[in-house]
């Protein structure tokens, strides 16, 4: 080839990229995320981004861009995660102006009950338990996540329930 520095506009040279850095991308995304799904879709934002920018992010500095855009969506991903979790706790009901106000104090104090309960867990119960019945990851998806067997997630799992269902009877 005779330019030393091929421009990454050109579709050879970005393909060339591509294939080059796909899979160390796919992993630092699924390193960062614990999901297949949402990594793909990090390192799919992320090459169409480079490839938006092409023109001005240097040959020699595209890997550095690539793995930055990756992190930085990933970021972004989680702080949208959160905005939407807020919004959900001030406003879990649309017509909740509708409801009884008794119905709506009970409701209240259970939550702050529950929440309360939870904060009592253990650090690694109290972590199995939000991963698996909040954010909706299966058992093997937090061993994988918190580097431990799935027995021990599973007991973890288990002391919490059992815990829980002491407090407030069968959940």
């Amino acid at each position: 080839m005779p330019d030393k520095d091929p421009n990454l506009c050109q579709e050879k040279a970005f393909s060339s990229f591509y294939t080059e850095h796909l899979q160390a991308a796919s992993n630092f995304a699924f390193y960062k995320c614990g999901d297949s799904a949402s990594a793909l879709d990090l390192v799919q934002e992320a090459f169409s981004k480079l490839w938006e920018n092409c023109a001005s992010v240097d040959v020699l500095k595209a890997k550095t861009y690539l793995f930055t855009s990756i992190n930085n969506l990933f970021l972004n991903t989680i702080r949208h995660h959160k905005v939407v979790m807020n919004y959900a706790k001030e406003r879990p009901y649309l017509d909740r102006d509708n409801q009884d106000p008794e119905y709506l104090l009970r409701e209240e104090e259970f939550k702050s009950q529950l929440l309360k309960a939870i904060d009592e867990l253990s650090d690694a119960q109290k972590e199995v338990f939000l991963l698996n019945r909040i954010e909706g990851k299966k058992y093997r998806e937090i061993a994988e996540l918190l580097d431990v067997s799935q027995k021990t997630v599973e007991k973890h799992m288990s002391a919490a329930l059992k815990t829980l269902r002491t407090k407030f009877g069968n959940i």
